[in-house]
């Protein structure tokens, strides 16, 4: 957003001269006029170079934190505002603060200027804004915000935690497997030439893999990225999505720490908008959004047209078959006694621990299975090499 550098007369009469950010110059003229202030002149400042850059979980949660504690102190919306975005180290987040003080101070709600920046801000976090104004407590809403965002961010870094070691691994062994194909066996390959041995099958076929490797080397980095590609375009399609994610619950170990992650990322969002004041609807709509995996939002929203049907929530999510009967069953009695904020918190409660649980136990399976495997491609590749030299010892002797 441009930056303009205005001198105004107040209703004082002193003269005042500041720097305002705003989409033009004619909104700054509206802006000061609002303020009853006479404008003397204003003047576009030079371009700056634009913030580049994400902003954190971490940033969004201080950020919130920060907001909440000073609207709990009787601080005006616009001063606390400013103040933020005059301390935060991230600059694209200062930016986006800045450009929200402007539009609040232009009269739109914090919910509405929020909203304008969703890379910062999310569906859920705009709507708990909104729902907080609505209802006046505005300061307990953004606590309640700070909370939640902070057990999701730990769990969602416990679930990709648990994706590393296995990425790591495989990343180890293809780069020793290139290593030894491109650098080790053609020495080796050299070797047994000059000798002149017959060879075993399985060094004829490391040596032919190495062959491969070095005459159609650009073939394959070509059919790896493209394949890639091919891949991330079917999966931004509707059908592939659910495909693979489908695929992905029901991948052994690894899908069950998936479907334990969903469950508590679902029962936490929904109890979370539900307690905040937002609409059962809404928050089914807004928490279906942001599950992360289209079969849960498909069972989120069916969920939501049995709501708006006049059913119950729980007989969707039971057809799903990725809610286990407990969840259902609590769910289902949340409904009935009035109690499913409270219901909702509780099982993502006990989810969190299934998931420290689950991860765990995928890293215990994971663990000798790497081994082995690196083990085996490694090992077996080393020892195809040396079996002619033992055959050459063995006719010595």
């Amino acid at each position: 957003m441009p930056s303009f550098t205005y001198t105004a007369r107040a209703a004082g009469g002193e003269l005042k001269t500041a720097t305002m950010e705003a989409p033009s110059r004619e909104d700054v003229v509206a802006q000061l006029r609002r303020q009853r202030m006479n404008v003397v002149k204003v003047d576009e400042d030079k371009a700056k170079p634009k913030a580049r850059g994400g902003v954190k979980m971490r940033d969004i949660v201080i950020f919130t934190r920060q907001f909440s504690t000073m609207i709990n102190s009787g601080l005006p919306l616009v001063q606390a505002l400013d103040i933020l975005a005059k301390q935060t180290e991230n600059k694209v987040l200062q930016e986006v603060t800045r450009n929200v003080v402007f539009d609040v101070e232009s009269g739109h709600t914090v919910a509405d200027a929020l909203g304008k920046h969703p890379k910062a801000f999310n569906d859920l976090y705009v709507n708990m804004v909104a729902a907080g104004e609505a209802g006046g407590i505005l300061d307990t809403i953004l606590m309640r915000l700070a909370v939640f965002m902070e057990k999701n961010d730990a769990l969602v870094r416990k679930v990709k935690g648990a994706m590393i070691y296995p990425g790591v691994i495989m990343s180890v062994a293809g780069i020793a497997v290139t290593v030894l194909l491109a650098f080790v066996i053609p020495t080796f390959e050299h070797m047994f030439a000059e000798v002149g041995i017959a060879l075993p099958l399985p060094t004829r076929i490391v040596i032919g893999l190495s062959k491969i490797l070095l005459g159609y080397w650009w073939l394959m980095i070509i059919c790896i990225v493209g394949g890639g590609i091919a891949l991330k375009k079917y999966y931004a399609t509707n059908d592939g999505k659910l495909v693979c994610d489908r695929l992905l619950l029901k991948v052994p170990v690894l899908g069950d720490v998936l479907k334990k992650g969903a469950v508590s990322r679902f029962t936490r969002t929904l109890g979370t908008l539900i307690s905040s004041g937002v609409s059962i609807l809404d928050g089914l709509e807004i928490t279906a959004k942001t599950s992360g995996n289209r079969v849960i939002q498909d069972a989120i929203m069916a969920s939501r047209a049995s709501i708006a049907g006049g059913d119950t929530i729980a007989a969707p999510l039971q057809k799903s078959a990725v809610f286990p009967p407990m969840v259902i069953s609590m769910i289902a009695v949340g409904e009935q006694t009035g109690g499913l904020d409270e219901m909702l918190s509780k099982i993502a409660d006990f989810y969190d621990e299934e998931v420290d649980a689950a991860v765990s136990g995928l890293l215990a399976v994971l663990e000798p299975i790497m081994i082995v495997f690196l083990g085996v491609v490694v090992g077996g590749m080393v020892i195809a090499m040396y079996l002619p030299i033992f055959d050459m010892i063995n006719a010595v002797q």
